[in-house]
């Protein structure tokens, strides 16, 4: 355990919020959630200094329900790059560049990244790539030092905890190219893409359990990686004939982190799908 774990809990988010504002962090999302991935509760543009005053007794009042407060941070002067389910390995290449690195659960950390701008927009896809990170990553976390209410972790829920912060380090392209850790360009930017669907007779809706039974382990080997099954379910859907936005809200029916993370992780797995499913087609012209 580092010393930076061993911190209170209410001190733990104090440092997070701060070390987010360092990095121009004004705003945030609340989204609250139970144990299931089901969102009880969302409010959307709270100021920095609100959400300070307030997250004590919300924390409170939520772990009583075994419930999460989960945070997106907003800024209108710098890009925050989320980087999710890393091993440790990965999360000590990338401690030069990140400004915040959290263990959400036993040997599953996150690192978020910094940048005055996106040096192109299909940049954060290819970074998330290049260190192996969940493709489809909402740009949401839990709070440090809160419990991470899951079904699975039951009774014992791990606490989110701090493994390193950076206040004020803003990344650029360069250093993290120069970490080995980005993803070569790739045909057609996603930003550029439109799917052209095959449709199929009836359009049928493919299986989600079948992904979810199809997806590798998550990193802490307690279930399938829910976020591969969701980026998977959502290219079958898309070459069988479903928009961007039709597979986008079946996701939010079907999957539990979906509705946990909300409308934006459902619409940018959809069109990080619809990204692949192009690119396998240009490829094989």
């Amino acid at each position: 355990m580092t010393g930076e774990s061993l911190k209170t809990a209410p001190t733990a988010t104090s440092d997070m919020l701060g070390v987010f504002a360092s990095v121009g962090a004004e705003t945030f999302y609340l989204t609250l959630t139970n144990r299931k991935g089901d969102k009880v509760g969302f409010r959307k543009s709270v100021p920095l200094l609100k959400v300070r005053q307030d997250m004590p007794r919300l924390l409170d009042e939520r772990a009583h329900k075994q419930q999460n407060v989960i945070v997106r941070p907003c800024s209108p002067r710098a890009v925050f790059i989320q980087l999710d389910d890393l091993d440790a390995q990965v999360m000590e290449r990338l401690k030069p560049a990140a400004f915040l690195c959290l263990q959400t659960s036993s040997g599953n950390y996150q690192a978020w990244i910094a940048m005055a701008d996106n040096p192109d927009a299909d940049f954060p896809r290819r970074l998330r790539k290049g260190a192996g990170a969940d493709p489809a990553a909402s740009g949401a976390t839990r709070v440090a030092g809160s419990l991470n209410f899951k079904e699975q972790y039951a009774p014992a829920f791990p606490r989110v905890e701090i493994t390193h912060t950076a206040p004020g380090r803003v990344a650029t392209k360069e250093q993290l190219e120069a970490l080995g850790l980005v993803a070569t360009p790739e045909v057609a930017p996603p930003a550029l893409l439109r799917v052209s669907p095959i449709r199929s007779a009836g359009r049928k809706w493919p299986s989600y359990q079948r992904c979810l039974e199809g997806a590798p382990p998550n990193h802490g080997n307690t279930g399938p990686d829910t976020s591969r099954a969701d980026f998977t379910w959502c290219m079958t859907a898309l070459t069988w004939g479903w928009s961007i936005e039709e597979t986008a809200d079946k996701l939010m029916e079907l999957s539990g982190k979906a509705r946990e993370n909300g409308e934006i992780y459902a619409h940018r797995t959809a069109q990080n799908a619809a990204s692949a499913v192009e690119r396998r087609r240009t490829a094989h012209r």
